[in-house]
């Protein structure tokens, strides 16, 4: 079964029997998952940011976007309008097949990963995870990658309070520490 589809049958009944909810549209969901990675450091070497660009459209299966600067910052070296990162995001099937992806092949690839703690989640519950290296996907492969680096992943739902996103991601088997 999909996790979508685990959505539908498994989880909004769950969430509306924990919560008292009456009604369907009252069960968080998840709206959209945004990939972003930092280009900074290596903005001046193309051929490092070309493979950054096309690493994340092989973990995503979309096509990312530069992020640029919007004010000048002297400490940082930039400029506004400098490239500053790569984002995606992923909304409906395709952020569905990432977060299945997510949960149950990536982040058991991380080492010495013990789950997600719940200060990761905002008090709007929102999840923000960060990934040291982007080759625990299993679309990259090792060997190829001359350059590692790392993932912000923002997983943004409807929850209205800390515990009802904990529990949603909870109840779509997403690894947080109890």
């Amino acid at each position: 079964m999909s996790l979508r589809n685990k959505y539908a049958k498994e989880v909004v009944p769950a969430l509306k029997k924990q919560f008292g909810w009456k009604n369907d549209l009252q069960v968080p969901k998840i709206t959209h998952i945004v990939v972003n990675a930092g280009i900074g450091k290596v903005r001046d070497q193309e051929a490092v940011v070309k493979a950054i660009f096309s690493d994340l459209r092989k973990i995503t299966g979309q096509q990312p976007v530069f992020t640029l600067a919007k004010q000048a910052i002297a400490g940082f070296k930039t400029k506004q309008g400098d490239r500053v990162g790569i984002k995606v995001t992923l909304r409906g099937g395709k952020m569905w097949d990432f977060f299945e992806r997510l949960t149950v092949a990536a982040l058991p690839r991380v080492k010495d990963f013990g789950g997600i703690a719940e200060q990761n989640f905002s008090s709007a519950g929102d999840c923000s995870v960060g990934i040291r290296e982007h080759t625990v996907f299993p679309e990259i492969n090792p060997d190829e990658t001359n350059h590692v680096f790392g993932l912000q992943i923002a997983i943004v739902t409807t929850a209205k309070k800390r515990e009802e996103g904990v529990a949603l991601m909870k109840a779509l088997g997403f690894p947080v520490e109890s």
